[in-house]
């Protein structure tokens, strides 16, 4: 019978079909097929040519299977290397990774790094304590009695608008040299500290001053940490008042924008400043909340948000009348860096009206805190309050929820000019433990949302040497260039009294901070004996990654933690939220689970085998974990001793040396040498070339047993060099590679060689050199049968610009030996196909005939099916791999779309394909991507935008003495001053470049092999444009072959299968689909456990000391003047800082 005319009728989907989002379902039609389809396609009497019928298609899948393995038998050598490696058994050893003797020993090795880093803590917080009681406080201090390093002095010299220019100042700043220290990345000089001072403190207070003066005795402290244990990096101490000392010196990375940094604001200070916190904020959005004064809660809000950490709980909440979360968290949330994100966004949108009311607000914040059913910090609960005044003190709503107990601090915020009587707002403060603060202008905000800590500080200080514990830190971005680090901190108490028989003092003096870099943690672990595939990681107490392969953030602000979830960093399932779980509760355990992971390009998924071994890291937060596949159980060792060793000449003298030298590459292939730290004079370099020269001019002049290499990863090289050139002399030389139309032959090993023969087919190899970071080489490993990686897309030039020899397919397969009873996989070998004469090929070997036979082309009057060599202008015939990307294609056309996404060459098709389970789809989020960033819009900046007056006001005499014009005044004055107030975002202005790109969520999908191994034939129902194809999985690859009808109507298309990153929203959106909203998140929080120690009550604590307001009384002729300057287009001098004064007398 033959197939039918089709003509385009209305689209309509298939029976059975399911919507892309939805499971794996398989069709009803698919269960009839087998039966309808034959004689539809191949009844007898036909008089016109006919779809291929299965058999048909199932033999051209074996022809093709065949090739494919016969090529790779004769030229991919792995039995040949088997050979080869039996042959040299003598040369190495196989050695056995034991898991849990291997995660013992690293957490063992990182409990003793840190150690060292607690007890230089110990030292420097209790000399700091002594050193300060020991002080005496100086009321006439003078800045030219001071001597010190001013950190950003060298930048303030360079401009002219400085402060120090504009005051000239007088304080004796030393001019120090620096030399380079790899270690620090950075000029230091370790004979002195340096000192910084945030822009908006004055240096020559007398609070300032004296905090110099006693601090300056730490210097030698520093130095003999030091001295005690060289491996110790930046040493800092955090003072309440802003000042920051910290050794070695350096000068302070000057930002191109105005230097918000604040030490106090730093994540290491919050987190060693306090417990962890409950807070709910309320804002007073009533009508008398005037523009200006709701433009500055907005932004205290956002700069109190800022003052949490991952340990902390929030909510945030408006009120008038009524109270009402801002956003659409309904209870506190974790006070990570999405969430916050989330409730600045919501803030923006806050809008006055109604009138005040304190007794919503405040019912609504203590109704949140009382909240058992939740996840949350149950430490310091706290409310906090930004109003602009009232009369009502609420006392009854604090005798119902607070008293007599007082479990709940109170602190009130009066924002704005006004004259209201704060009276109400100092005594609810006072009345509940807290403090009352005030926020005339623009320039307060900072101070004040930060000093807080100090009053959640006392209870830390009286509990005393119960509270001095080290803590150690989410990680986070460096401020001086370390890169990602971790910090261990320790709080410093005030231990003076103010007479015999007083109190003792409360006052946290500040934090005391080590760093611990990343990348030395790291080196404690084992790199290259775990293979390609295994891994350490470890995570703290929230789950987030301290160490893992997968934490890469492609941006970093310095005001935010970087934190990625272990759920988050790998494919998450069941197994793995257990071993999460076990390991947050300090468990050690074992399991082998399989699971899903991601490819090193983030194309393909492979569902593997994974043995998780893991321990907790004694004396910390952390959990040190162990990822081993079952092939990486085993590994070998290369044993050259007998060879070698006993010579004692340079390592260029070897034999097997001589193989990686340039002048051997023409006859023996060339060699890539992957770039791993071999001896540490060994310079660096990306390009591949440069440091094979490195190498070999520095193994000209050390032996084998040098105590600078690393013998380890040497004699592996050294080995594996001389196998893959026995590989060249016993396969490859001898064949010729045009016969097969390949491009090259390579092989990859796990002692870091990559050799590739011919050598000029090195010219075009794109392949990372380091075999541990090739994706071909990875999945390899992780995959029996024969890999095939087509070229990525950007890699293709159009078919009539191809040149002969220039596209190729890599197909690649492991080497797997069995020696002794132990199973490994030291090494992957491959071709590399040349995808213009593969394509012909691959026309020929799906076809109706042999190589001899000349194609018969099947017409109406001839009774034969089609193929994909003569019928190709019917019938599309493809590969297509494991990730849906088209590796080959019959259609000519098609050559130049090699590599895509088969959806945007044939949506259709790959829809149907998708939708009879030959395909499943996994959606996972990137929380590190990095994105352009965006045009700031009107709500953006809305925090930093100016009260705009009208001329009515301008013509008005009054309202130049208005307490409107004077917080017009101080908000222009700081703008001049600090230009980032007036921008949208302030991680710019902490030293980021121009317009940066910013981090972002991205969505990524990827596609792999579904359930369907079966071969069958299938319909595309789409009306009277439908489409007949057949699929078949290609035994031993990673293969899917595809032989379809051409569509000949547009209607007959569907949906478009997305695989491409996309940008994902995590805050509330049109489009649910386009991020996993934290809305949503929150309600089903994952498992964590904060701190176990809570400091957030003390009997003896004095809380007197409960509130101040803020004194900047106007001068008149100065804003007569500005207003004038203004007026008249000038550009105004900035006038004498407004210095935030500490309220703490030493």
């Amino acid at each position: 019978m033959a197939v039918p005319a089709r003509t385009c009728g209305a689209a309509r989907p298939g029976p059975g079909a399911r919507h892309p989002a939805s499971g794996p379902a398989r069709p009803l039609s698919l269960l009839l097929l087998p039966l309808l389809l034959p004689p539809l396609l191949a009844a007898p009497g036909a008089s016109a040519y006919s779809f291929p019928q299965q058999h048909t298609v199932q033999h051209w899948a074996r022809r093709l299977e065949q090739e494919i393995d016969g090529v790779m038998r004769i030229f991919g050598g792995v039995q040949q290397l088997r050979e080869i490696y039996k042959d040299n058994r003598n040369l190495f050893e196989v050695q056995e990774n034991e898991p849990q003797k291997l995660v013992e020993k690293v957490a063992g090795d990182i409990e003793n790094l840190l150690d060292r880093k607690v007890q230089a803590l110990k030292r420097l917080a209790d000399a700091a304590e002594n050193f300060q009681k020991a002080h005496r406080w100086q009321d006439n201090i003078k800045e030219e009695d001071i001597v010190y390093y001013d950190a950003k002095a060298d930048a303030e010299l360079d401009d002219p608008e400085s402060e120090d220019m504009e005051r000239g100042s007088k304080a004796s700043t030393l001019r120090l040299d620096f030399v380079e220290d790899s270690n620090f990345k950075n000029k230091v000089n370790y004979s002195y500290t340096a000192v910084q001072i945030p822009t908006d403190i004055y240096k020559g207070s007398t609070v300032i001053l004296n905090e110099l003066n006693w601090t300056e005795a730490l210097e030698n402290v520093f130095t003999e940490n030091r001295r005690r244990d060289p491996t110790l990096l930046w040493q800092v101490f955090g003072s309440a008042t802003g000042v920051t000392r910290y050794y070695p010196a350096t000068p302070w990375r000057a930002p191109k924008k105005i230097d918000l940094y604040d030490v106090r604001r730093r994540p290491w200070y919050i987190q060693g400043a306090s417990s962890p916190k409950d807070m709910v904020i309320i804002v007073d959005v009533s009508g008398s909340v005037s523009g200006l004064t709701l433009k500055l809660m907005k932004t205290s809000v956002c700069e109190m948000l800022d003052t949490l950490s991952d340990d902390d709980y929030v909510n945030v909440a408006s009120f008038n009348e009524k109270a009402q979360p801002v956003s659409c968290f309904t209870h506190l949330v974790q006070a990570n860096v999405r969430n916050k994100k989330v409730f600045k966004e919501a803030v923006q949108g806050m809008v006055a009206k109604g009138t005040t009311g304190y007794k919503a607000g405040f019912e609504y914040a203590f109704d949140q805190l009382q909240n058992s059913n939740i996840t949350r910090a149950n430490c310091n609960k706290m409310i906090m309050m930004f109003t602009d005044g009232g009369e009502d003190r609420v006392q009854d709503v604090f005798e119902k929820y607070n008293w007599p107990n007082r479990t709940v601090r109170v602190f009130t915020f009066s924002v704005g000019q006004h004259n209201y009587d704060v009276t109400p707002l100092q005594w609810m403060a006072c009345a509940n433990k807290g403090y009352y603060f005030e926020i005339p202008s623009i320039g307060a905000i900072r101070i004040n949302t930060q000093e807080y800590l100090d009053v959640l500080g006392r209870p830390m200080v009286l509990a005393g040497k119960e509270a001095k514990q080290v803590q150690w830190t989410n990680v986070y971005e460096d401020a001086l260039g370390l890169g990602l680090v971790v910090t261990g901190t320790l709080p410093v108490f005030n231990l003076t009294q103010d007479g015999p028989g007083e109190k003792k003092n409360q006052l946290i003096l500040g934090v005391m901070g080590i760093d611990v870099a990343l990348n030395d943690i790291k080196r404690l672990t084992p790199n290259y004996t775990l293979g390609a595939n295994g891994y350490v990681f470890a995570i703290d107490l929230n789950g987030y990654v301290l160490l893992h392969p997968n934490l890469k953030p492609q941006t970093t602000n310095f005001r935010e933690p970087v934190t990625l979830d272990f759920l988050d960093a790998e494919l998450e399932d069941e197994n793995k939220e257990e071993i999460r779980r076990s390991m947050i509760d300090g468990y050690k355990g074992h399991k082998q689970i399989r699971t899903l992971v991601k490819s090193l390009d983030e194309r393909y998924i492979d569902e593997v085998l994974r043995n998780y071994t893991w321990v907790p890291i004694r004396s910390t937060n952390y959990s040190l974990g162990l990822v081993l596949p079952p092939y990486s159980t085993f590994y070998l060792q290369a044993n050259l001793s007998d060879q070698i060793l006993q010579v004692k000449l340079p390592i260029s003298k070897l034999k097997d040396f001589e193989f990686l030298l340039p002048s051997s590459f023409e006859s023996e292939g060339h060699v890539f040498i992957a770039p791993r730290e071999y001896c540490k004079d060994l310079n660096a370099s990306d390009n591949n070339t440069e440091f094979l020269k490195n190498f070999i001019e520095l193994m000209e002049k050390v032996t084998p047993d040098s105590k600078q290499c690393n013998n380890f990863l040497l004699h592996n090289l050294i080995l594996d060099t001389g196998i893959t050139q026995q590989l060249v002399e016993r396969v490859w030389r001898d064949q010729d590679l045009n016969t097969y139309s390949l491009l090259a032959v390579f092989a990859a090993t796990d002692g870091g060689i990559t050799r590739v023969f011919p050598n000029k087919a090195a010219e075009d190899w794109t392949e990372n050199p380091e075999p541990f970071n090739a994706s071909f080489y990875r999945r390899s490993l992780d995959n029996r049968g024969y890999v095939f990686k087509p070229p990525h897309q950007d890699v293709l030039l159009r078919p009539l610009e191809l040149e002969n020899d220039t596209v190729g397919i890599l197909v690649s397969t492991a080497v797997e030996l069995s020696l002794g009873g132990r199973t490994l996989r030291p090494a992957v070998v491959g071709v590399k196909l040349d995808l213009e004469a593969w394509a012909e090929k691959f026309k020929v070997l799906a076809s109706n005939r042999t190589h001899q036979d000349q194609p018969q082309k099947c017409g109406p009057s001839s009774h034969c099916e089609m193929d994909c060599e003569v019928n190709n202008e019917d019938l599309l015939c493809v590969l297509i791999d494991d990730g849906g990307f088209l590796v080959l294609s019959n259609q000519n056309h098609q050559w130049d779309q090699v590599g895509r996404f088969f959806s945007e060459v044939d949506a259709n098709l790959m829809l149907a394909l998708y939708n009879n389970s030959f395909y499943t789809r996994k959606e996972s989020y990137d929380y590190q991507a990095a994105c352009a960033p965006q045009p700031p819009g009107n709500l953006g900046a809305a925090p930093r935008g100016v009260f705009v007056p009208t001329i009515a006001d301008f013509l008005n005499l009054a309202w130049w003495t208005s307490a409107a014009a004077w917080s017009l005044f101080q908000q222009l004055l700081y703008g001049l001053i600090y230009h980032s107030w007036f921008q949208a975002d302030p991680a710019e202005a902490e030293g980021s470049p121009e317009a940066r790109e910013s981090s972002c969520v991205m969505k990524q999908t990827q596609y792999y092999f579904g359930s369907v191994n079966a071969s069958y034939n299938a319909i595309i129902d789409c009306g009277n444009c439908s489409r007949l194809f057949h699929a078949q999985r290609l035994t031993n690859t990673n293969l899917l072959f595809v032989v379809a009808e051409k569509p000949l109507c547009s209607q007959c298309e569907a949906g478009r299968l997305l695989q491409k990153e996309t940008h994902s929203s995590l805050t509330p959106h049109p489009c649910p689909a386009d991020g996993p909203e934290q809305c949503e998140l929150v309600q089903r929080p994952r498992y964590r456990r904060g701190p176990h120690i809570c400091f957030d009550y003390n009997a003896t604590e004095d809380t007197s000391d409960c509130g101040r307001g803020a004194s900047f009384p106007p001068s008149l002729g100065v804003l007569v003047s500005l207003q004038l300057l203004l007026l008249l287009g000038l550009p105004p001098r900035p006038q004498p800082q407004v210095h935030a004064q500490a309220s703490r007398r030493l």
